[in-house]
């Protein structure tokens, strides 16, 4: 089970999460261009170091789908939460942070 509050998830430990980006730009759809690419990273605090990433997932530029499998949460402390940011980083080189939040591991029975 997974709740979305604003750019606030809360996701069951050991649940699958299939998000389906909606990118804009200026208020209209946004279509990366090809080269471009889109990485969802979740560190435990935003001030941790870089290697203490504990998730990173690729996003699809093609489908924009970001897709959390059970084995990426089922280690993780229950009633936790993360920080998370997906950023595009476009052929050149240019990055762009265009979503940040917090994810929260809930409770799970198994």
């Amino acid at each position: 089970m997974h709740k979305i509050t604003g750019s606030d998830i809360t996701l069951t430990r050991g649940d699958s999460l299939i998000l389906n980006l909606q990118l804009t730009k200026n208020g209209e759809p946004f279509t990366p261009e090809i080269g471009s690419s889109i990485r969802f990273a979740m560190k435990r605090r935003y001030t941790d170091p870089d290697e203490d990433v504990i998730l990173v997932k690729i996003i699809p530029i093609d489908t924009l789908l970001l897709e959390i499998e059970p084995e990426d949460t089922k280690n993780l402390d229950m009633n936790r939460t993360y920080v998370y940011d997906i950023q595009l980083t476009d052929p050149s080189g240019r990055v762009d942070t265009f979503l940040s939040g917090k994810l929260t591991i809930g409770e799970e029975v198994l």
